[in-house]
């Protein structure tokens, strides 16, 4: 047998297999072991036809798009002579589309068809008569009319709307009864990729075949020792119970809504140093001081303090955090610092002038190195007159709104999953004041609900959900993931 008879036969049975196209045509990026179940499964439904449906998650850079674009670059080169069409729809054009499509075009590239692949429109790859087709699953765009007769897809299936789903796009594997692929990241129940992992799980459990392909990291790690030893330090610096850890290492499903701060959480949170009046005079060196405030406007009727409180008992407040910034250990893995809250205050009414003078006497006793306050609405005014109190670069305004209070969320609980966040634990002769302020926290945490969002950005919202209680405590304190966005190296003194 001739070279050239040898090489037809190799690529034959190369496009006969899925697993021997990888391991032929893209040798250095051939698939893993645990990527194998998968796309043996799916390269056999296309053959076979039926229209069965599968679900393939993998713990986040594990590998599922590499997966998806070996086995779009297989059936190009099977399907080249008598025809075919995969869609791949993505909740956006770009970049999700955008990027599955030049992952496709890299492995075409080592290809002995390469030269023959052509790209048309920007969305369409092509080899022969076979076709990759990108579609956006956005709720504007206008992909309807398109035909899937090999393989249809759910690209990040968790951040396309079941609505658009169904209207738009499982009708076009309806007239060839193609396979259908669920791929994404776990996030919510709320989410498309939950619904079918659900009803597949269901038809698994009624005849035993195998329709859901869920690695999570401890399997990849199996394989890739450097992929373990980053998602343990990930989960040293979060915590493993913070949402990104659960959802995208451990597949783990987030509740629709629940609590945001669990008893676990809280006692989490609590610290074992005491709350104190002013800077401590033993204070080691490198330790700084900061404030989260959160802004209340004021009130018209001249009521302040309790008295305004008892006229609403949800009035807002403007609330005060005392942040003690404990520089890293020189031995410590984790080189950032560490938070301690020992202190607050909070007014109910108070004119902003006002508010002004006792926040600037607040700073004279305690030099915050950095400020963080509510600019939003109202804060606007006194986050201006503060800065120019204290000046630009100790005073930072931020603005509230859904994607910001969101990323607050997730970046407060990995503080305070992490280890890195802790409030001051009230003793037998702590001021009254600030054990009342320490219980109205606790009752705000206690209160806080939260509920993630179907779509793109891993939005989550949350608040207080009780009709006798604001979340000004609560916000002040989550301002203090914006303090980890600061500067904490030690100022070094420079002569002339």
């Amino acid at each position: 047998m001739g070279a050239a008879t040898r090489r037809h036969h190799g690529l034959l049975a190369a496009y006969s297999d899925v697993v021997t196209f990888s391991r032929a045509v893209l040798p250095e990026r051939a698939l893993r072991g645990y990527q194998l179940p998968a796309a043996r499964a799916l390269a056999g439904a296309v053959r076979a036809g039926g229209g069965k449906e599968y679900v393939v998650v993998f713990s986040r850079q594990a590998g599922k798009d590499e997966v998806l674009a070996q086995l779009c670059a297989w059936l190009l080169h099977r399907y080249q002579r008598r025809g075919g069409t995969v869609v791949v729809a993505t909740p956006a054009l770009r970049p999700q589309g955008m990027l599955a499509r030049d992952r496709l075009l890299d492995c075409l590239r080592h290809s002995p068809a390469a030269r023959r692949v052509r790209v048309r429109h920007g969305v369409s790859v092509e080899l022969g008569r076979a076709r990759v087709r990108y579609l956006s699953a956005a709720p504007g765009a206008n992909s309807r009319g398109n035909t899937a007769d090999l393989l249809l897809v759910a690209n990040e299936a968790q951040d396309i709307e079941p609505d658009v789903w169904d209207a738009v796009f499982a009708p076009m594997a309806a007239s060839s009864n193609a396979a259908t692929l669920y791929m994404g990241t776990v996030w919510s129940s709320v989410t498309l990729l939950a619904r079918q992992m659900r009803l597949l799980a269901d038809l698994q459990r009624q005849d035993g075949e195998r329709r859901m392909f869920r690695v999570a990291w401890q399997e990849v790690a199996q394989e890739l020792p450097a992929y373990g030893a980053y998602v343990r330090r990930q989960m040293a610096l979060l915590g493993e119970q913070h949402p990104f850890i659960r959802t995208e290492y451990a597949l783990e499903e987030l509740d629709g809504g629940g609590r945001l701060f669990p008893i676990e959480r809280r006692e989490l949170l609590r610290g074992s140093f005491p709350g104190c009046p002013r800077p401590a005079a033993d204070d080691p060196p490198g330790v700084a001081y900061a404030f989260t405030i959160d802004v209340a406007g004021e009130e018209e009727d001249g009521l302040e303090g309790a008295a305004a409180r008892a006229a609403n008992p949800r009035r807002d407040a403007t609330a005060l955090n005392v942040v003690r910034v404990l520089p890293p250990r020189v031995t410590a893995v984790d080189r950032r610092p560490h938070y301690q809250v020992v202190a607050r205050a909070q007014w109910v009414g108070t004119r902003h002038t006002l508010l002004l003078e006792r926040i600037v006497a607040l700073a004279r006793i305690w030099q915050p190195r950095h400020v963080i306050i509510d600019a939003t609405g109202v804060g606007a005014g006194l986050a201006g007159f503060l800065r120019a109190a204290l000046g630009e670069r100790v005073v930072t305004p931020f603005i509230f709104s859904s994607a910001s209070k969101s990323r607050l969320a997730w970046e407060l609980l990995a503080l305070i999953d992490a280890g890195r966040l802790q409030v001051f634990q009230p003793s037998a002769g702590s001021d009254p004041e600030q054990v009342q302020l320490d219980l109205l926290f606790q009752r705000q945490l206690a209160a806080c609900r939260y509920t993630t969002l179907p779509g793109p950005g891993r939005l989550v919202r949350w608040g207080v959900d009780d009709p006798h209680l604001h979340d000004d405590l609560l916000l002040a304190t989550a301002l203090i993931a914006e303090l980890d966005r600061r500067d904490w190296r030690p100022r070094e003194a420079r002569g002339r």
